[in-house]
């Protein structure tokens, strides 16, 4: 079995150093990938010809090649939706993809060109608010997939904005709402609710704060002209008040984490333009091109993922540090939560037997060099070992702070060096030498040991722009994919969210004063009945924001 066979390579390794690796003088070029002008680097990590192999053969096993396939063809490979999942449809508009024979290319056009429309002519001031104005920001009101992917993309494309500032409101505490609209002018501000279903509970709740907001400054009729509504139910948009011309919808066989290339992405193409989002597509769609078509080794996706099983379920390393060395990426460890955490972190395979592996690590992360002084004392001499993904640009866009880009990256590469190498005892003792001497120089130094023998990976793009993004979220959808594939994991539902819903739609009465506490469990009783004793809970619902069970993240 290719499992037992990839535990037995690591069993016998597992005190060996990676600079062992290097010896050869070829490993760098070797255990690199290059696609899209991006490098990969894995070389500093335990894999090995024979492990690699194997993990190349483990992705065979699982029936890699017929599966993606599958997924581009319009398959309905989310079995327990009976859905596709086509979101590289969105990016791709020579997509021969169908869904029960129809065709999805026409629809998702016909849907980008009106959005396209609609952007352009907001950010020219063509479409503006009642008042003859111009719109100067915009809300994003949405959470999850709704809200991690555009607010992530709209941050890294700063230097590509321009005319319209974007805000995002996604948690449904009053003081995100309160935070964002007291800074900002009702008579110059869009709303774009973005749901599904139109029913996300924290979603519909911060709308109809938003809705309330804008209809004390401009009056209740003119505020429902100042929404957009990104869904696929158009009565319940009716019922908000959104005209027919201001919604946009989008498909099933989208899912929430999966859909910042369409509908959901509209508040990146208001902050971006058009042609930059056709940037952004054209990016996740030359990644698509790339994981469908190299072979092996070459392929980035299916390695950046097999270094992921590696660590994760051969090695048994819990969790992934994320860490872009890119201060527009800060919301990308965020993202990546949503996209690998919810997609894998599953127990159930597809067949409905129990998973026999550990499903996907704790993702987690901060943008470099912040995280230098916040965690990396952990990550370089903790007692776990966290496995750290580095990503860095060759070049900046601010050219009058050439000099800061050096920094970042001779930081970035100075911690992956430093994980890998670390520094001995008798390292440590030669550096304080002169300074202290016997038990006391011994006691010292063991504080200045590094363990080294820490794995990274290493990806390198020529700068953050919409086409690299792309690229780079591509990229990691895909290896969620693969991640998934190999375990034998649905990646494209989330039935892990449903639960807490039910019960905070079973609370929510309780705490207004509606219902009775009785059969909860012990400790949420007490917790009630403190709240409900030491301060009084508003929990009146009035108009169509009244909190409502939906679909979690859409």
């Amino acid at each position: 079995m290719v499992w037992d066979a990839l535990r037995a390579n690591h069993g016998r390794n597992v005190d060996r150093r990676i600079l062992e690796l290097f010896d050869d003088g070829g490993r760098a070029d070797d255990f690199s990938v290059r696609a899209c002008d991006m490098l990969l680097d894995y070389s500093k990590t335990g894999i090995d010809r024979e492990a690699r192999g194997l993990l190349l053969l483990l992705a065979e096993a699982a029936g890699l090649d017929e599966r993606r396939q599958a997924m581009f063809s319009g398959a309905a490979i989310n079995e327990t939706e009976a859905r596709a999942a086509l979101h590289s449809a969105l990016r791709d508009p020579d997509s021969r993809a169908e869904v029960e024979g129809t065709p999805v290319a026409p629809a998702t056009g016909a849907t980008l060109r009106r959005m396209e429309a609609f952007a352009e002519s907001v950010r020219a001031g063509h479409i503006g608010p009642p008042a003859g104005q111009r719109y100067t920001d915009v809300i994003n009101i949405g959470i999850g997939g709704s809200d991690l992917g555009p607010a992530m993309a709209v941050q890294a494309l700063t230097p590509y904005g321009g005319g319209l500032d974007c805000h995002f409101v996604s948690n449904v505490d009053g003081a995100h709402v309160n935070d964002v609209t007291s800074r900002l002018d009702p008579a110059t501000t869009l709303a774009i609710v973005v749901s599904k279903t139109f029913t996300t509970a924290e979603t519909m709740a911060n709308a109809g704060s938003v809705r309330d907001w804008l209809a004390a400054g401009v009056g209740y009729e003119n505020a429902a002209t100042q929404f957009v509504a990104v869904s696929s139910d158009r009565a319940r948009t009716a019922s908000f008040g959104v005209t027919e011309a201001m919604v946009f919808g989008f498909e099933d066989w989208v899912g929430g984490r999966f859909s910042v290339w369409g509908p959901v992405g509209l508040s990146v193409m208001l902050a971006v333009g058009a042609d930059r989002f056709r940037e952004f597509l054209a990016g996740g769609a030359a990644m698509d091109a790339h994981f469908r078509t190299a072979a092996g080794p070459d392929n980035m996706p299916l390695m950046l993922a097999l270094v992921g099983i590696w660590h994760n379920q051969i090695c048994g390393y819990a969790t992934r540090a994320v860490l872009p060395y890119e201060q527009r990426l800060a919301r990308l460890p965020a993202y990546l939560q949503q996209l690998e955490m919810e997609s894998n972190g599953k127990c159930a395979r597809i067949d409905g037997a129990e998973l026999t592996e550990h499903s996907c690590p704790v993702v987690w992360g901060e943008p470099g060099t912040n995280g230098q002084h916040a965690f990396f004392q952990l990550i370089h001499q903790g007692s776990r070992v966290v496995p750290c993904e580095f990503m860095v640009a060759r070049d900046g866009h601010e050219r009058q702070f050439a000099h800061h880009h050096r920094m970042l990256l001779a930081n970035c590469l100075a911690q992956s060096a430093a994980l890998l190498r670390g520094r001995s005892l008798e390292e440590a003792k030669a550096r304080l030498a002169g300074a202290y001497e016997g038990e006391e120089l011994e006691r010292w130094a063991r504080h200045r040991v590094f363990p080294g023998n820490r794995p990274s990976i290493t990806l390198i793009y020529p700068k953050l722009t919409p086409r690299v993004l792309g690229q780079i979220i591509a990229l990691y959808e895909h290896r969620v994919f693969v991640e998934g594939t190999i375990l034998g994991i649905n990646p494209f539902d989330q039935w892990g969210v449903e639960l807490g819903k039910e019960l905070a739609s079973r609370l929510e009465p309780i705490l207004a004063g509606k219902g009775s506490v009785e059969g909860e469990d012990g400790s949420t009783q007490a917790l009630v009945r403190h709240l409900l004793g030491s301060r009084e809970i508003d929990g009146t619902e009035t108009g169509p924001h009244a909190s409502r069970v939906g679909d979690g993240e859409t």
